[in-house]
This record gives structure tokens, C-alpha cells and sequence, in this order.
């Protein structure tokens, strides 16, 4: 690797180093495909130029987490450190949404959905004694 690639390199891992203040881990436990949307609240004063990024990025739409790693260029793990600091500051959201949004409404999970789960269980745990509801 060329000095100018080497010394470019570490630049980023500087720059990362100081966005994320060290940090390694985030607060909350979010996933690859966790949906974020902008919230109400605001980011802190002390807060990285990336969480504005964020921001501006959710604020045209929903983004997952991953959506604003590859925009940001940043690392995973450094863009979930940043967005636990703006989902503690309600600056970010992550939105409820119904669960079951493509079954009939109140209809909840299919017979064929819970039975698949009820077959899973029961290999998972052959020898769970079963739970009869009292009605």
C-alpha cells in the first residue's frame, strides 16, 4: 500500500475514532434493517456533523441503518453508535408498524404461520409438556 493510501486510511479510522468519541459499542441494539425515521427531539450540541447528516437523510424518508452507513461511507458499528445517541436524544425514531399489515385487519398471524411455529417448537422442544388453556 502506497504512504498516501496508508495515511488516507488512517485518517478515517482517526476521523471515526472521534466521531463515535471512542466508542465501540452503541446503547441500543439495532439491526442491519432497523427502519429509522426523524423524530422530535434534537441532537446535542456536542453531537457529531454526521448525526445532522442523519437526520437530513430521514428526515426526506425512512432509512435503515445500514441505507445510512452506505451513504455516510462510515463503518456499521460507528453509524449505530450515532444513531443511539439521536434515538436517546428522540431525535430519531424507530416506527411501530402493524405487524400483521398484509393480513386482513384484525385477522392477526394465519393458521398456516402459527402451525409452522407450533412444528418448530415442538423439534426445538420435543419433551415441552403442552399448555392447555383453561376455558
Amino acid at each position: 500500500m502506497s504512504t498516501y493510501g496508508r495515511a488516507a486510511e488512517e485518517s478515517a479510522f482517526v476521523r471515526t475514532y472521534a466521531v463515535t468519541r471512542g466508542r465501540t459499542k452503541p446503547r441500543h441494539l439495532l439491526a442491519l434493517e432497523t427502519v429509522l425515521e426523524a423524530g422530535q427531539g434534537r441532537p446535542g450540541p456536542a453531537q457529531a456533523e454526521e448525526c445532522e447528516e442523519i437526520l437530513a437523510l430521514c428526515r426526506e424518508r425512512r432509512r435503515s441503518v445500514v441505507e445510512l452507513a452506505g451513504r455516510l461511507g462510515r463503518p456499521v458499528t460507528a453509524v449505530k453508535i450515532l444513531v443511539s445517541d439521536l434515538l436517546d436524544a428522540d431525535a430519531l425514531v424507530v416506527p411501530l408498524t402493524h405487524p400483521y399489515a398484509d393480513t386482513c385487519a384484525g385477522s392477526g398471524p394465519s393458521v398456516q404461520l402459527l402451525a409452522a411455529v407450533t412444528a418448530g417448537l415442538k423439534r426445538k422442544w420435543p419433551d415441552a409438556v403442552a399448555y392447555s388453556r383453561a376455558g
